[in-house]
């Protein structure tokens, strides 16, 4: 598929999910920042709640609202999917959990040569989707950028940013170390909840991974779990985060050379408090067994359902900031990368910009499963920090 070909398409970016909580603030924040002429729709699966949506949304964008097209579909709808992918140069997608919701949208997307955004933090479905759809997709040209938003843009761009500001050509280290402040949503929640009940699923979509994974030759590339430690450059306790972050930032390191010929990344939550750092892998342990047993999890989903969260006050006072500490060929240096509310003001920011960029900007010739580091590196860091967040070199020695 060609440029010209998906310019010539009703729509830059459609957003699917846009009713759901983080779907709502990416709407708002899409339409109070893209630019004049970018051509926006909603999507979901309730016609009345998209109306009630841009009704909303009139209030603060008046003009904007009332030209945007609504578009009902169903996550597992297969002709109206693909008439959506058809209709738009990109899809961005809020419909977790995305291994039960996602995989008819990718592959309508990959058929229409479309390029695809998300923010899941689901590994499996990720492993899945490069599985049964990254050859195609390199074929049409579409472009599948998984984990667009906390999971796992800022650490992604975070290490890209850091491995810029290190020699080429040398081996390097990177460790990475996340501090936030926040509350979770129900779509949140409903996430962690199948990914804790799905290990054995996550584990075999891996190992088909691998199978099908070329590795760079002559290249070393290595994200190691590691154990819990103080970390001096911190001052912090350094807990191993388990989480989607390093994997994809391993796939940009495989990606691009400029990492270097041998290349670490290590991921940690950084936690001041010993006993919290003594007591959180056993709680996370703990959650993990329970999320094994379904009457839990139906429990807990009915507790704190899709579709809530944290009220625009509690997320006022919500923040991230995640440290890196580089090394490579006698230099090392100290990054940061922060912002607001992680999950949902700047996860929303993070996705519609991710969508933007791949729909408006002058980017590297990619196609395929690719992240955000390969896909929009230099031109979404541009646009992140426009936006209001921080990438800074702290310093260097």
């Amino acid at each position: 598929m060609n440029e010209q070909d998906r310019s010539e398409r009703p729509y830059d970016v459609v957003l699917f999910g846009a009713t759901g909580f983080v779907g709502e603030l990416t709407a708002a924040y899409l339409l109070g920042h893209a630019p004049h002429g970018c051509r926006l729709a909603l999507a979901g699966r309730n016609r009345d709640k998209l109306e009630r949506l841009r009704d909303r949304l009139a209030e603060q964008h008046p003009q904007r609202a009332a030209a945007l097209t609504l578009v009902r579909a169903e996550a597992d709808d297969a002709d109206a999917l693909r008439a959506l992918a058809e209709s738009t140069r990109v899809v961005a997608s809020t419909v977790g959990p995305y291994i039960v919701h996602g995989q008819e949208l990718v592959a309508a997307c990959v058929r229409a040569g479309t390029d695809y955004t998300d923010l899941t933090g689901e590994p499996e479905f990720v492993d899945s989707v490069f599985v049964r759809h990254d050859a195609l997709a390199r074929r049409t040209g579409a472009r599948l950028v998984h984990s667009c938003g906390f999971d796992s843009l800022p650490h992604d761009l975070g290490a890209y940013f850091t491995v810029q500001q290190l020699p080429e050509g040398v081996p390097l280290t990177v460790d990475g170390f996340v501090t936030a402040r926040g509350l979770i949503s129900g779509g949140t929640l409903a996430s962690s909840l199948v990914i804790a009940s799905r290990q054995r699923q996550a584990l075999a979509a891996a190992r088909k991974r691998r199978d099908h994974e070329q590795q760079p030759a002559g290249r070393r590339i290595r994200t190691p779990l590691g154990v819990p430690r103080f970390s001096k450059e911190t001052g912090t306790w350094a807990l191993p985060l388990p989480t989607i972050d390093p994997q994809v930032v391993r796939r940009s390191a495989l990606a691009l050379d400029r990492y270097g010929p041998d290349f670490r990344y290590r991921h940690h939550a950084s936690v001041r408090s010993l006993p919290v750092a003594l007591a959180a892998p056993a709680a996370l342990a703990t959650v993990g067994a329970l999320a094994q047993l379904p009457p839990v999890r139906s429990a807990l989903g009915k507790l704190y359902p899709p579709g809530r969260g944290p009220s625009e006050q509690q997320r006022a006072r919500s923040w991230f900031r995640i440290r890196f500490v580089g090394e490579g060929g006698g230099r090392r240096v100290f990054t940061e990368v922060a912002g607001g509310d992680a999950g949902y003001d700047e996860t929303a920011k993070m996705l519609a910009h991710s969508s933007l960029s791949l729909a408006l900007d002058d980017l590297p010739e990619t196609a395929g499963q690719v992240t955000t580091a390969t896909a929009m590196g230099d031109a979404l860091i541009a646009r992140l920090t426009a936006a209001g967040i921080t990438f800074r070199l702290c310093h260097a020695r």
